[in-house]
């Protein structure tokens, strides 16, 4: 059973269709990417998930139940865009929204405490937020969101205003709450991210699903005639009417090269081929990158 399940959901501001029968499946323990283009729908969908706004019809379930503003309790939403509130000191708003998701106080501030020593923001208790950079904000919000340990947890661009050292830092913190057990909403523009972090994606374009699955599945689906080779030694490779040359590179006793096949020709032709050149130390299909795979799936839908 899918911890959280979206059927069919549509959602129209006036004459505008933002969602058009969208439906997501997302399993437990799973980092789940909800991928699109600017004005596609995401928003539109993480809001009803978060009950601030409510679907023109479809349902939505979490652990199987149909989802009920109380639910929220169970729900642990990092949006794009800052929340926190300016003037008001750090720890003193990480304690009050604590509280606010059901916390004790004594809960809440042992959480707490572990939190801002893990992510190394200790010495920001007492400072305002305002006095927070915004990497800084970020990483406040990040542990607010997570901190009641929800059944789901929504991550919208949770890499905004970081640098590479705490992007990373980041990262490893979502890995981490996946291995504990959580289930994870993932929404990006980085397709980078999605390919460490993300188990399944869906992607919205236009108000409609037009792709979804594993990513280790999609990249195989959308792979091409295009194979990556490692042979023994500094290999010359020529190509033939069965295959070209891509690329190709020698260092450290091997070659590298990477190939395009003619329509119909099988992996073994292609094998026995470049077995003439060399000893063939790996053969793999050369996978496209999400970020190709993305481009290529909303341009033809444009």
């Amino acid at each position: 059973m899918p911890l959280f399940e979206a059927k069919n959901v549509v959602k129209q501001f006036g004459s505008f269709t933002a969602l058009d029968n969208v439906s997501i499946s997302v399993p437990a323990q799973c980092i789940y990417g909800l991928l699109g283009p600017n004005g596609a729908g995401k928003t539109t969908l993480i809001r009803i998930i978060n009950q601030i706004t409510g679907p023109d019809s479809g349902e939505l379930f979490i652990n199987g139940k149909k989802l009920t503003p109380d639910d929220v309790q169970f729900i642990g939403y990092l949006p794009e865009e800052r929340g926190l509130y300016k003037k008001m000191k750090v720890g003193e708003q990480a304690l009050y929204l604590a509280q606010l998701k059901g916390l004790s106080k004594t809960e809440a501030m042992k959480r707490l405490k572990y939190w801002f020593r893990k992510l190394d923001i200790v010495d920001w208790w007492g400072k305002k937020v305002e006095e927070l950079s915004k990497g800084m904000q970020q990483k406040v919000q990040f542990i607010t969101t997570i901190l009641h340990e929800p059944l789901l947890i929504i991550f919208d661009e949770p890499f905004t205003g970081f640098d590479p050292v705490n992007t990373n830092t980041i990262k490893n913190e979502i890995l981490f709450l996946r291995e504990r057990g959580a289930t994870i909403i993932f929404s990006t523009h980085n397709m980078g991210s999605v390919e460490e972090l993300c188990d399944n994606i869906t992607l919205i374009n236009k108000a409609k699903t037009i792709l979804e699955g594993s990513v280790d599945e999609i990249r195989k689906q959308w792979a091409g005639n295009e194979y990556d080779l490692t042979l023994k030694g500094d290999v010359r490779l020529q190509g033939n009417n069965h295959f070209s040359v891509l690329d190709q590179k020698s260092e450290d006793g091997k070659t590298s090269v990477r190939i395009k096949t003619a329509d119909k020709v099988s992996t073994n032709d292609i094998l026995n081929f470049t077995m003439r050149s060399g000893e063939i130390i790996a053969f793999n299909p050369a996978l496209p990158s999400m970020n190709e795979i993305f481009i290529r799936v909303v341009e033809s839908r444009n």
